[in-house]
């Protein structure tokens, strides 16, 4: 059955390694699959709700330097431990702020745009996965060294495996999103034609569980506003 099909069980598949959590015990990682998601450009909704992110970012940057932002500290501390370097490869929530730091955050298209504004309104990296293009359920583990990773570079698709050690999430194809919540493969990436979505959420404990079910409740609720066809179901993985 496919994962359209059977929504549900293909959140009951999914899993982490134990030799992830035996790295971060306070990992956790709330998993959203979203279906018939009507596909937008960037609209009035989705404008509001960057601008209001870019507020809150720009408050929280006036007293706080990025780096110490609780749940950006605790990201970089989790990259330091299995030898990646955040100032080169920052996690995704401290690239998203930095954007705001420097003008402003991207606007790409309605969805994309609305994930990125409530992974900064509530300082949670977020990964977007496009379920069509997704092959059996997600799972997290520490990379061998010779998983396949595709990437663009220089307008070619390039394979770059991650490095031996290195916390990435998989399909049954492959790596698609490296160093944890740093990049996205081509391969799953959300387009402007994306429908239904795999939304990751992952928090430390500088991410309370209270914070982080607030963040998917707004998700849920800015989603299923678009369409009565949309459907949200969640599963929270943790140690």
């Amino acid at each position: 059955m496919s994962t359209l099909a059977n929504p549900q069980k293909y959140l009951d598949n999914a899993h982490i390694a134990l030799e992830v959590f035996q790295l971060r015990p306070d990992y956790r990682a709330l998993l959203l699959v979203i279906t018939n998601i009507p596909p937008a450009p960037s609209d009035a909704q989705s404008e509001a709700l960057l601008q209001e992110a870019e507020a809150s970012a720009r408050a929280t940057l006036a007293k706080t330097p990025v780096t110490d932002i609780p749940h950006v500290k605790a990201w970089r501390t989790a990259y330091t431990s299995f030898g990646a370097k955040p100032k080169k490869t920052p996690n995704s929530l401290e690239a998203l702020t930095r954007r705001v730091e420097k003008g402003g955050l991207p606007r790409v298209n309605r969805l994309t745009d609305i994930y990125n504004a409530i992974s900064v309104k509530h300082q949670i990296p977020l990964g977007g996965e496009d379920l069509d293009k997704y092959a059996g359920a997600p799972f997290l583990m520490r990379a061998k060294g010779d998983e396949k990773f595709e990437m663009k570079a220089g307008g070619k698709v390039v394979d770059e495996p991650p490095s031996k050690g290195e916390v990435v999430w998989c399909d049954e194809e492959g790596v698609t999103c490296r160093l944890w919540n740093w990049r996205q493969g081509p391969r799953t990436a959300l387009t402007d034609e994306t429908r239904n979505v795999l939304i990751i959420m992952d928090a430390l404990d500088a991410c309370s569980d209270e914070r982080l079910d607030a963040a998917a409740d707004e998700l849920s609720r800015v989603l299923s506003g678009l369409s009565p066809e949309v459907e949200v179901r969640r599963r929270l993985l943790k140690g």
